[in-house]
């Protein structure tokens, strides 16, 4: 379902791969990111959206990033709150991917995990 020469995975690999202790698990056919056994973010495509990152977004900002059409809530996880990013929309902020990231992170790592990010 998707191929390591995809565009956005590598760069989104780097970025996720750098949170502490964090590892890249295939499930669903699609790499998924986790801090420990826990997932914080996915890269996902179907043909409305081919290349997305499913994240976990602080449930404050879900509705302003929601307002951007570079954003929707995915099929299976947006009722439970997640929210993807359509790389294919605009130019990738990979700052801002980053930033997205790090709230997805935080939301499901070990205290120790965060403590090792904050100490960075």
């Amino acid at each position: 379902m998707y191929s390591d020469d995809d565009p956005h995975l590598a760069e989104l690999r780097a970025a996720c791969l750098g949170f502490p202790e964090a590892v890249e698990v295939e499930a669903w056919g699609r790499p998924t990111f986790r801090a420990g056994k826990k997932i914080f973010a996915v890269f996902e495509g179907d043909a409305a959206h081919p290349f997305a990152v499913i994240f976990k977004p602080e449930p404050d900002d879900r509705p302003a990033l929601l307002q951007d059409p570079r954003f929707y809530s995915p099929a299976y996880w947006g009722p439970s709150g997640w929210l993807a990013l359509d790389f294919t929309v605009a130019d990738v902020d990979w700052t801002e991917v980053g930033e997205l990231l790090d709230a997805s992170y935080r939301q499901v790592a070990l205290k120790r995990m965060i403590k090792a990010l904050d100490a960075d």
